[in-house]
C-alpha cells in the first residue's frame, strides 16, 4: 500500500509527509519541491490547500496540537486509573521515557519553537495557542488532584500547570543540546516537588 493511499485526504497526506520530513531536518530547510516529490502530488495541489509555505506551517502545527491535545486529554482524564497526581506523574514519566527510547521526534513543538518563533508571527501564534491548550489540560488535572486530595494546593492550578510545562519544555530543549536524560530527570524531581501529596510535611 502506498503512503498516499493511507491518507485519502490529499491535504492530510501533504501535512503527514511534511511532518516526517521536518523531523529529519528543519522547517526552513524543507523545500517545496522536495515535499511535493515525496508526497507525489503536483504543485497545484499544494496551493489548492495552502496559500504559502508559512500557511502550510500553521496548518502543520494546528494538526500536531489537535492530535497531541487529544492524547493528553485521554491520559489525564478522570476516567483513567489513578488519582490526579498519579495521572500527571505518569504523563511526565511517559515524556521522559519517550526521550529515553529515542522517540522524542514526536514533539514537533520543541523542534519548531526556537526555529520559527522569530521568523513567522502566524506560526508563533499557532505554537502559543497550542501550548496554552496543553497547559489548560494540565491545570484541569491538577485541580482534579487537589479535589481528590492527592495534590497539596501550594499554588493555583493554572500557575502550577504553566510552571510545569515551561519546566519540561526547557528540559526537552536541554536534552536536544546535551543528548542526555539528566535535564529530564531533573525536571521529574522538580515536578514531584510541585505536585506534593496532601500528606507531605
Amino acid at each position: 500500500m502506498s503512503r498516499q493511499s493511507l491518507y485519502p485526504d490529499t491535504r492530510e497526506h501533504i501535512l503527514a509527509v511534511g511532518e516526517v520530513l521536518i523531523h529529519g531536518r528543519s522547517f526552513t530547510a524543507l523545500g517545496l519541491s522536495e515535499l511535493l516529490s515525496e508526497a507525489k502530488v503536483p504543485k497545484g495541489s499544494f496551493y489548492h490547500y495552502f496559500k504559502s509555505k508559512e500557511d502550510f506551517g500553521v496548518a502543520l502545527l494546528a494538526r500536531y496540537f489537535a492530535t497531541y491535545r487529544e492524547r493528553v486529554g485521554d491520559l489525564l482524564a478522570d476516567s483513567q486509573p489513578g488519582n490526579g497526581r498519579e495521572r500527571l506523574l505518569a504523563y511526565f514519566q511517559q515524556w521522559l521515557d519517550n526521550h529515553a527510547s529515542c522517540e522524542s521526534q514526536s514533539c514537533l513543538a520543541v523542534k519548531l519553537a526556537a526555529e520559527v518563533s522569530d521568523m513567522s508571527e502566524p506560526m508563533r501564534v499557532a505554537l502559543s495557542e497550542g501550548m496554552d491548550a496543553i497547559v489548560r489540560k494540565l491545570a484541569a488535572c491538577i485541580r482534579s488532584g487537589q479535589q481528590d486530595g492527592s495534590i497539596k494546593p501550594q499554588l493555583p492550578a493554572d500557575d502550577t500547570a504553566y510552571a510545569l510545562y515551561c519546566l519540561w519544555l526547557g528540559a526537552a530543549l536541554m536534552y536536544k543540546t546535551q543528548h542526555s536524560l539528566v535535564p529530564l530527570q531533573a525536571a521529574m524531581i522538580h515536578t514531584q516537588g510541585l505536585l506534593l501529596p496532601c500528606n507531605a510535611a
